[in-house]
């Protein structure tokens, strides 16, 4: 790695940050999710060591910084074995949003919090027969004198237990046309008429999954995030960083695996050296590790593009980086596994649980058939079939 690629400042934040994860680990983890309950302490000291508002803005008590430097928290988090996905979800998405399109009284009732850790915001855009599709989306917003009263149902909404509002994208009817489009709404967690219940999920992971009720639920005017007009304009301002986020969920999640495989190959004799002298062994450890690398380096230039204000190119290489991240670590996982043997299956080892984590990458926030058509249509100008 250089400094042609990345600077000495993200170089010593990476190395900073690593040693963190390593104070915590894969068994810490295990054990908050075998205990059912949330990362606290990591989270905590994450916060007090500033990495959580890392890209916010210094005048609400951030970092200054932005998705590139997020970015390389969650990945080194990630890589020690012991991910933060909330990070994803509260300082990239909402975090950014609230930062971008705020009013001056939403950025110092949130961003501060989010920033220090005392307060957490989840995401609510996933709806049942939608998906993340923001064009079907039925959850609607009407006026009611000065208030809004929000309807709709959402799925697979993470860490909605321990945030203290949500960020909710919606629909209002836009006057001149009567066509609904979409808005951003900050729901408190206690709001009356919104509800929530845990879906059951294979899945093993501190930060559980929830469907989420909003029957009529009463809104001030100000839980509006931005311009009623510029929905989706402030809808893509955090989806694109939820991909970066996602890719290095993913690289990091890929470089774990990785790295365990080859303490385990440089260390395990069946005939008379160890077993990652044999190519077989070898290659496609090493095929692993090249295409994580290029995941990385197509993640770095969306952050790139993102933080420099280009919203148009960083959502290609956004999209392109998170499905790159996505194929890279199901491979990575699957090949750590197969070369453990048996003993990639076992609680000792800790890899199979991130067979499953593996396919969330490919699956969330968006799947990679998806990202297919994006870059069919957006970046290959071919027709649409929908």
């Amino acid at each position: 790695m250089t400094t042609l690629i990345e600077s000495e400042e993200h170089q010593a934040l990476r190395k900073a940050v690593s040693a963190l994860g390593k104070r915590y680990g894969r068994d810490y983890i295990t054990q908050v999710i075998a205990e059912g309950r949330y990362p606290t302490e990591l989270w905590q000291e994450a916060a007090k060591l500033g990495y959580l508002g890392v890209n916010l803005p210094e005048e609400y008590g951030g970092g200054g910084g932005g998705i590139a430097e997020l970015s390389i928290v969650l990945e080194e988090l990630g890589a020690s074995g012991a991910p933060l996905l909330m990070l994803v979800v509260s300082p990239a998405i909402c975090g950014t949003v609230i930062a971008r399109f705020g009013t001056e009284d939403q950025k110092r009732t949130w961003l501060p919090g989010l920033a220090d850790g005392t307060k957490l915001m989840a995401f609510g855009i996933t709806e049942p027969d939608a998906g993340s599709n923001s064009h079907r989306i039925t959850t609607t917003a009407r006026r009611d004198g000065d208030d809004w009263l929000l309807t709709g149902r959402k799925v697979f909404i993470s860490g909605v237990d321990h945030a203290d509002a949500v960020l909710i994208v919606g629909r209002t009817e836009d006057a001149r046309t009567g066509k609904l489009k979409p808005c951003l709404f900050i729901v408190p967690r206690d709001a009356e008429g919104f509800s929530r219940s845990p879906i059951d999920m294979e899945l093993s992971a501190a930060e559980k999954q929830w469907e989420l009720v909003l029957d009529d639920v009463r809104l001030p005017a100000d839980a509006l995030v931005g311009d009623e007009d510029a929905g989706l304009l402030q809808l893509f301002a955090g989806l694109n960083p939820e991909r970066v986020m996602t890719a290095a969920f993913a690289i990091g999640m890929g470089r774990y695996a990785v790295g365990k495989a080859l303490e385990y190959a440089r260390e395990r004799t069946v005939w008379k050296t160890p077993i990652g002298a044999h190519q077989a062994i070898a290659h496609p450890l090493a095929q692993a590790h090249v295409d994580l690398e290029l995941a990385r380096l197509m993640m770095q230039k969306a952050a790139l593009l993102y933080d420099a204000g280009d919203d148009i190119g960083a959502g290609e290489a956004a999209n392109m980086a998170k499905y790159a991240a996505g194929e890279a670590c199901v491979r990575a996982v699957d090949q750590a596994v197969h070369t453990l043997g048996g003993n990639g299956l076992t609680r000792e080892f800790g890899l199979a649980s991130l067979i499953i984590g593996a396919r969330v990458a490919r699956i969330a926030p968006v799947s990679r058939e998806m990202i297919l058509n994006y870059i069919s249509h957006q970046t290959l100008g071919l027709p649409k079939s929908y």
